[in-house]
Order: structure tokens, then sequence, then C-alpha cells
């Protein structure tokens, strides 16, 4: 992928133009405001492949019953994983337990401000230690999610997708992008991001109410296919429904639940604490091996534990 801009616009321009739309047209989220570097560390392992709408709810629950790490670093893993929810990959929700132990250990509580620090937090990868950098400590890093790879491929390269997986040349492509100033690299960051995931979008890009439609290297070139299909991620039918499935019944239980529930419809009516949750995972039709695979790969993942009377949240 070339870094250059072939239709040579000035970078000024689609700075000005992208930061003035964002400071218009920008949704109010709650960790937009005043947010602290846990919340908004909090929010960005949230929204990791999860939407804002399912995550918002679920993030303002969370910061009002664990305000700092210390705090969450001292709820159980069962309480972490209910109150979790169904925002799904929970794996993140105990790399964020991890993390918040870490954070109370190595730094008193506070969430470190160095890219490097918030790197070798668990669960933490590139785009989050950039992110957090950014929006919380307000340092100039290289912000590079979807979204912004999208806008990136269409604005300046003149491509309707990204590459498949992040490449070198995009992460300098951003890096030239950046603006040299600190406080106007976090706007750029935040406005870019905000442009994909409202205008800029995958499937139905608004480009009539695109700031920048007129500077668009893909727009000027026709609006030329994607090279590629992108891949969605199945779910109907898949190990991580039933995995799902699995985890609503052992969240909605307060005491373990005995393997023949999981697998007899008929005895499942029988617990009635759980009778709903048994029951969207029996409408499944799960072949054996499959819940087998699920189960077993839950409690290698320490999101279950198997003991003598059954299947439960870990301790």
């Amino acid at each position: 992928m070339p870094t250059t801009a072939p239709s040579r616009v000035p970078t000024e321009v689609l700075h000005h133009r992208i930061k003035a739309w964002f400071q218009r047209e920008a949704r109010d989220l709650p960790w937009r405001r005043n947010c602290s570097a846990w919340g908004i560390l909090v929010s960005e392992i949230m929204l990791q492949q999860t939407p804002v709408v399912r995550v918002q709810p679920v993030w303002e629950a969370w910061m009002e019953r664990w305000p700092t790490p210390a705090d969450f670093a001292a709820a159980p893993a069962a309480e972490v994983l209910r109150a979790w929810g169904r925002l799904g990959y929970p794996r993140r929700a105990l790399r964020l337990h991890a993390a918040a132990t870490e954070i109370l250990q190595k730094y008193d509580g506070a969430v470190p401000d160095t890219y490097t620090e918030l790197l070798a937090l668990p669960g933490v990868g590139t785009y989050t230690a950039a992110a957090v950098a950014a929006f919380a400590y307000g340092q100039r890093t290289t912000v590079v999610d979807t979204n912004i790879r999208r806008v990136h491929a269409r604005l300046v390269i003149g491509q309707a997708l990204p590459a498949p997986a992040l490449t070198a040349a995009e992460m300098t492509l951003a890096a030239q992008l950046l603006p040299e100033d600190r406080d106007e690299s976090v706007l750029w960051n935040a406005s870019v991001m905000e442009l994909g995931a409202l205008i800029c979008t995958a499937r139905s890009p608004k480009c009539e109410q695109c700031p920048v439609f007129e500077q668009c290297a893909w727009i000027a070139a026709g609006q030329p296919e994607p090279t590629y299909i992108p891949k969605g991620q199945p779910w109907a039918g898949t190990d991580r429904q039933v995995r799902g499935a699995v985890m609503a019944v052992l969240r909605a239980a307060s005491s373990p639940i005995h393997a023949d529930l999981l697998w007899d419809a008929q005895a499942a009516q029988l617990h009635l604490e759980v009778t709903a949750e048994l029951a969207k995972l029996h409408q499944l039709n799960t072949h054996a091996p499959q819940l087998e695979r699920a189960l077993a790969g839950l409690v290698a993942d320490g999101l279950a534990q198997l003991s003598e009377a059954g299947y439960h949240l870990p301790g």
C-alpha cells in the first residue's frame, strides 16, 4: 500500500475539516467527559469488537460499581463475569481484572501513563495502549483502529477498504498524518475514529455528509469496489454461540449447575432459577461433541470451573 496521497491534498486541509466536523457532530459519550484514565481503559477494552450501544450501559454500571482499579481488583472473578453480561468475548473481563490487579500492585492503583507500561498490562495491545496514552493522558501517539484504517484507505489511498490485516505501510501513513502538536494529535485521532464510525462506514458510507468528500481519493477514483470480500464472523451454530449460551446459564445460577441439566432438557425444567437460560441453550440443539468442546474450552480459559457439584463461574 502506498503511504502518500495521490491527490496531494495538504494535510492541513484534512486536519481542519475533519476536526471541525468532530467538534460539531461527535457523540456525547460518557468516557469523553472528564473521564479518569481507568474509565478510558475500561471503555477501550469493552469496545473491542463490541458496538457503543451495547457497551455504554454496561460501562456506566461498571464505573459506578468499580470506580477505581483497586475497587475492581478486589472483586471476585464470578462477579466480574456476571457484570460483563453479554458483551461477548468474556476473556476480556478476566484480562481486565488481571490488569487492575497489576495496576494496584505495580503502580499503586494508578493507570500507568506511558505507552510501554500500558502495553505490558494483561489484555492491552498496541491499539489500546496508544488510545489510553492519547485519550487519558493527552500524549502524541499513533492510534490506529479499524475505523481509522478505513478512513485512511479511502481518503488518502483511494481504496474501498484497508488491507485485511494491519500493515507497516498503514502505520507509516497514520504517523505521517498525525499532527505535530500534542493536543491537536489527540483531537485528530478521536476525529478520524469518529468519522469512520459514523460516516465512512464499511458497508453504507454516508459520503454526502462527509466533511472531506471533495478531498477523498476514493471518490476521485470513482469509488472502486473492494479488492477482496471481508470475511464476517459467523455466529449461528458456532462454538462461540454455544459457549455464550453456557455462560448465560452460569451467570444466572447462584449454585453449581450439574452437567445433566446442560444435556437434558426435561431435567432442566426442574431448575427454576435458570430455566430460561437453559431453554435457550437447549434450543440450539447442540450435538454432544460441540457442547463438550465448549465446556472444556470455558474451563481451560478460566471462565468456568468444574467441581463435584457441577459447573460454575470461577471462585
